[in-house]
């Protein structure tokens, strides 16, 4: 197993008189997606500007990258954080300078590039983010998500190794939410940077998170994939996972991840009751989701993934159930249909959805909307996971199509 690149021993941080962190103890593998969830207060902000070295611990240790934080001298710890781009929840945008004056910052004061090249990475993450034509724009002058962009822009335009987000999408609505965290994942799997994410976004997050840390007063009282928080028998942990779990994803309308996993369950209870017919899932994967991004911005994506889903929904049957399974899945439990009765759906679907309902034909460069369809049958005693894994091996996409 490789070393973990930063490593929390036993950290104890005192601000004025009240204790924050009381022996934190957290592994943040290399290359991930780590998010920290937690009730407000409870030290998630100073946990992060521990990292970095803004502030040090009273107690306990900071290993960076197989270092003690304590044991870097002034160079080292300058050249450690130059490896960092970050995103606090404030934005920390300066109202004196234009939008591309903020972007651009990072890049003229710590690259020697050329003033041609900061101008190409600077366009092309506003770009990417919906924020086009407002270059000469200040802060001031922007809506409080776009100033969430803008923060975006300029944490990302540096190509960093680590960045760090504080509540990045707090405020913004369904689709530009959606929008940030299809970013972060995508530009997290092209280019390898680690992410520590600080976020209340539950279920929302899980979509894009390898590794789940709770902090809870001063101390991780859980750590590992996201999935595995909702099996454990913690009552506090299963209070605050379920006050924040929407009963619906907010972009789509459909069911969760989880709520998909329970229909599982609910209809394999039935069938092992009543030893009816066998029931089948299946996973539409809408394929062409990161090169409309890049094509369109992810804004832009987003809003074609939810015209998408909702146009999926209008052909499921009334005791079907569908909901979101990935940043670009979505999983149909069909009722009471074997393989065969699986597959005459998803030719149909292939056949009745119209790209008129789920774009605008008037955006320019639109790319094709290609679509790859899974299924797997059901049988008694089946789990989840291996029918999922199933109806997601490639030899099991038996349907790619094109919507017309």
């Amino acid at each position: 197993m490789s070393l973990p690149l930063i490593e929390f021993r036993d950290v104890h941080k005192t601000l004025g008189s009240t204790p924050v962190l009381r022996g934190t103890n957290l592994k943040i593998p290399k290359g991930q997606i780590t998010t920290i969830i937690g009730k407000s207060g409870t030290g998630k902000s100073v946990f992060f500007k521990h990292i970095i070295g803004l502030l040090k611990p009273d107690a306990g240790d900071i290993i960076c990258d197989g270092k003690p934080m304590s044991a870097m001298t002034r160079s080292e710890l300058w050249q450690w954080r130059g490896k960092f781009s970050y995103m606090f929840q404030n934005m920390a945008l300066f109202d004196s300078m234009t939008v591309y004056a903020n972007v651009a910052l990072p890049l003229e004061q710590g690259t020697t590039l050329a003033r041609r090249e900061i101008r190409k990475r600077v366009h092309e993450r506003l770009r990417q983010l919906d924020l086009e034509g407002i270059d000469h724009k200040y802060p001031s002058e922007l809506s409080g998500g776009m100033q969430k962009r803008v923060a975006m822009a300029r944490a990302l335009v540096t190509d960093p190794e680590i960045i760090l987000f504080d509540e990045p999408t707090t405020g913004l609505d369904p689709i530009r939410k959606n929008a940030v965290h299809s970013m972060i994942s995508e530009y997290q799997s092209r280019y390898g940077f680690t992410v520590m994410l600080i976020s209340h976004e539950i279920p929302d997050v899980f979509l894009i998170t390898q590794q789940l840390a709770m902090l809870d007063e001063g101390k991780i009282i859980f750590q590992g994939p996201p999935e595995d928080i909702q099996n454990v028998d913690d009552p506090m942990i299963h209070a605050f996972i379920t006050g924040l779990h929407h009963p619906q994803d907010e972009l789509t309308g459909m069911d969760t991840v989880t709520h998909g996993k329970q229909h599982y369950q609910e209809a394999m209870d039935r069938l092992e009751k009543n030893e009816r017919a066998a029931f089948s899932i299946i996973l539409l994967t809408l394929e062409s989701l990161d090169t409309i991004n890049a094509k369109l911005g992810h804004v832009q994506g987003q809003v074609i993934l939810k015209n998408f889903s909702s146009e999926v929904r209008k052909h499921i049957r009334a005791e079907d159930s569908c909901s979101r399974h990935g940043m670009s899945k979505l999983m149909i439990v069909r009722q009471n249909a074997g393989a065969q009765n699986a597959r005459d759906f998803c030719f149909r679907l292939a056949k009745d959805l119209k790209a008129d309902h789920i774009v605008n034909h008037t955006l320019p460069e639109l790319p094709s909307l290609n679509v790859s369809a899974g299924f797997a049958q059901a049988d008694q005693g089946a789990s989840f996971e291996n029918v999922l894994a199933q109806a997601e091996s490639r030899e099991s996409t038996f349907l790619e199509f094109k919507i017309h």
